[in-house]
C-alpha cells in the first residue's frame, strides 16, 4: 500500500506545496512540488483566496490521503507568525471541506526525521530530501523542499508500514535519527 501526502510550508508570500508516495517500507516518490506566491502589498483577502484556491486544486488533482502542515510553534516576528497561521487555516479548512486528515509537524520533527538532527539548517534539509526522493536538482525555493519534508516527515511518523530500525537485531536502542525525533517530539509537546 501506498500512503499519498501533501506537505504544506505555509507562508502568505511563499507557500510551499509538495506531493509524495510513500510505500510501505519508506521508498519515498515525489510525485509534485511547487510553490504558490503571493505579493506583500496584496490586500490580505485576496492573498488568502490566491493561496485557498491553490490549495483546492492541488487537492482535486492529486487527491492526497493525509495533509501534513507545519506547526508554527514559536517566532519572534509576529506578523511572520500571523501569515503563517492564516495561510495554515486556509490549508486545514479546505482539507476538512473534503474529509482529509491533517496532521501538524514542528520544523525540529521535520529535521530530525530528514538529517537526523533536530536543529539541521534549511541546506541540510535540501540536501537530503534531494537523496530521499532521488532527484536530480534540489527543490527550489527553499519552501519547496520544506513542503516535501514535511510530507516524507509524516509518512515515516505515520508508519505507512514502517518498521522502527535498531542499531542491532534484538536491540531497543534508537537511532541518533530516532532519538532526535523522539526529543523534538517531547519538546514540541512540552511547548503546547
Amino acid at each position: 500500500m501506498t500512503l499519498r501526502v501533501l506537505g504544506v510550508d505555509p507562508g502568505l508570500t511563499r507557500c510551499g506545496i509538495g506531493v509524495v508516495d510513500v510505500e510501505r517500507n519508506r521508498r519515498a516518490t515525489m510525485v509534485a512540488v511547487g510553490v504558490v506566491g503571493t505579493a506583500p502589498d496584496e490586500a490580505l483577502d485576496r492573498r488568502l483566496l490566491v493561496i485557498a484556491n491553490s490549495i483546492d486544486e492541488w487537492l482535486d488533482t492529486y487527491a492526497p490521503d493525509v495533509i501534513a502542515v507545519e506547526r508554527v510553534f514559536s517566532q519572534l516576528n509576529v506578523s511572520t507568525v500571523m501569515g503563517v497561521a492564516q495561510a495554515s487555516g486556509v490549508v486545514i479548512a479546505a482539507a476538512a471541506r473534503r474529509g482529509i486528515p491533517v496532521a501538524l509537524h514542528t520544523p525540529s520533527e521535520v529535521k530530525a526525521a530528514v538529517t537526523g538532527s533536530g536543529s539541521a539548517n534549511k541546506d541540510a534539509v535540501t540536501k537530503l530530501i534531494t537523496k530521499i526522493l532521488r532527484l536530480d536538482s534540489p527543490p527550489k525555493p527553499a519552501d519547496a523542499a520544506d513542503a516535501l519534508a514535511l510530507a516524507v516527515t509524516h509518512a515515516w511518523r505515520a508508519g505507512s508500514g514502517a518498521v522502527v530500525t535498531t542499531t542491532a537485531p534484538g536491540s531497543n536502542a534508537m537511532t541518533p535519527a530516532q532519538r532526535a525525533w523522539a526529543e523534538a517530539e517531547a519538546k514540541a509537546r512540552r511547548t503546547r
